[in-house]
């Protein structure tokens, strides 16, 4: 008897870096993806780590500094529609790291800036904005673009 493969999701996570009040954003640039617009640090679960330590690599990679596990807060976690596939999106807190943030894919970000998250700019990847809102209101769970999918029922 012949199994069936199970449904998978792809688990993405994301930096809420905060200072003073702002949280850090990184303007996407030359990925073929909402380029152009801000998002955060984040990157994907490669298999055979958890998700903090995914974020822990991705934040290193792409903004040089050190993150402490212990410290990383899950804030957020968001089910998105992606028009073609699902995601499990993971959003950590921190509010401490060690050493100077600095853009090291500057093939992949072409900025990275502090913004209060009333005064976030109108380039922002909408379902980075949705999470912003949430993590500011204290919502824990979000779903984003299925108003947009047309299911068959």
């Amino acid at each position: 008897m012949k199994r069936e493969e199970r449904f998978k999701l792809i688990p993405s996570v994301y930096l809420i870096l905060e200072k003073e009040g702002k949280i850090l954003l990184s303007r996407r640039f030359q990925t073929g993806y909402e380029d152009g617009k801000y998002s955060m640090v984040a990157g994907h679960a490669d298999g055979g780590e958890t998700l903090r330590e995914a974020l822990r690599r991705e934040v290193q990679e792409e903004a040089g500094i050190r993150l402490d596990l212990s410290k990383l807060e899950l804030v957020l976690t968001m089910h998105r529609w992606c028009g073609d596939h699902e995601r499990a999106d993971f959003f950590f807190k921190a509010d401490v790291w060690e050493g100077e943030i600095k853009n090291m894919e500057p093939d992949k970000c072409d900025d990275l800036k502090w913004f209060l998250p009333t005064e976030l700019p109108e380039n922002i990847v909408p379902y980075i904005r949705t999470a912003i809102e949430c993590y500011v209101s204290g919502t824990r769970y979000a779903e984003f673009g299925w108003e947009e999918k047309n299911y068959a029922r």
